[in-house]
């Protein structure tokens, strides 16, 4: 089924698939079955809406993996407690493949960029599903100047000031905190420099908004935008912003909103509700997921995120609350 994912061309497709993955895990994945047969009691949903969403927090307690699948990799949520968000891979391949496909539908061919990494929080876990993907990408770029500094932001700042000077395509992940402290340090005018956030700042001091940071960012780079990037331990797909808080998700990925005091009801666009997540890549674990991230979809199936649930844990890939 993982085959036909990557290949959904419209929302007929998607919705035709998402029944196909929900009678999928209903037979293979016994942890979402008793929590989806609780919810249902017998009923059938009749489209994704009605597919029930498994709270995030079982990846946290429980082992979300389908029957007969081996494991073949653990991503592990960042942080220091003892119950950290375990995402169990039985292919990962997938993976692979999920965010190939959705940085080239978002930014173009790999190979004509130079990816640098400000991930400090990050690669100190060596189970981190980011820094996978960023390793990744920074390998099949194929460009001698890719590669990730921790808190080296002295020899960021010459990379990034090589590269300007010869004109070279440059893609900088950073996490919150960090880019505020390099930015801080060393401002200067990136005219070739896509910046991405991923978000985080727990432990780093005093949370300030998306609006804000993109704004310190966008002054000390001289950058009329600021990207993001939506991603989390549980799912195997990214969501991007190309700068003004608005998310774009490849077409095996839908987010929708529900109530914060009805879980099983589903908002309209441009209300605020707890975030609902399809991914068809978790079609192995659970593809169907409610998260503890407060936002909004709109009409183009776009969304916004504002912030997170109150009294809630925070993850390590944690957003700026807003």
């Amino acid at each position: 089924m993982h085959n036909q994912v990557f290949e959904i061309q419209n929302a007929h497709q998607f919705e035709e698939l998402s029944l196909k993955a929900f009678e999928f895990q209903m037979k293979n994945n016994s942890i979402y079955a008793s929590y989806a047969s609780q919810i249902l009691k017998g009923k059938r949903p009749v489209n994704c809406y009605e597919i029930p969403c498994l709270p995030i927090e079982f990846f946290k307690t429980h082992q979300i993996i389908c029957t007969k699948k081996g494991i073949e990799k653990i991503f592990v949520s960042s942080g220091t407690s003892n119950r950290r968000s375990k995402h169990l891979i039985s292919d990962i391949s997938i993976y692979e493949t999920s965010y190939l496909k959705t940085f080239n539908n978002f930014y173009g061919d790999i190979t004509q960029y130079c990816f640098l990494s400000l991930l400090p929080s990050y690669r100190e876990n060596e189970n981190s599903s980011l820094i996978y993907m960023i390793d990744d990408l920074i390998e099949k770029s194929d460009n001698k100047d890719s590669g990730f500094y921790l808190n080296d932001y002295l020899n960021l700042s010459q990379k990034l000031i090589e590269l300007e000077a010869d004109n070279k395509k440059t893609i900088l992940f950073g996490v919150s905190y960090a880019l505020l402290e390099f930015a801080s340090k060393f401002p200067q005018k990136l005219k070739n420099t896509i910046v991405i956030e991923t978000g985080g700042t727990k432990g780093k001091g005093e949370d300030i908004t998306k609006e804000e940071l993109h704004e310190k960012l966008k002054s000390a780079f001289s950058l009329p935008y600021i990207h993001s990037e939506y991603g989390m331990t549980e799912l195997l797909s990214q969501s991007y912003s190309s700068g003004d808080g608005i998310f774009k998700s490849p077409s095996w990925k839908k987010i929708y909103v529900r109530d914060v005091n009805d879980p099983l009801s589903v908002l309209e666009d441009s209300k605020t509700g707890g975030i609902n997540v399809i991914d068809l890549a978790n079609i192995n674990s659970c593809p169907f997921i409610a998260t503890q991230d407060l936002g909004k979809t709109f009409d183009n199936g776009t969304f916004s995120i504002l912030g997170r649930y109150d009294n809630t844990d925070l993850r390590g890939c944690n957003l700026l609350i807003e």
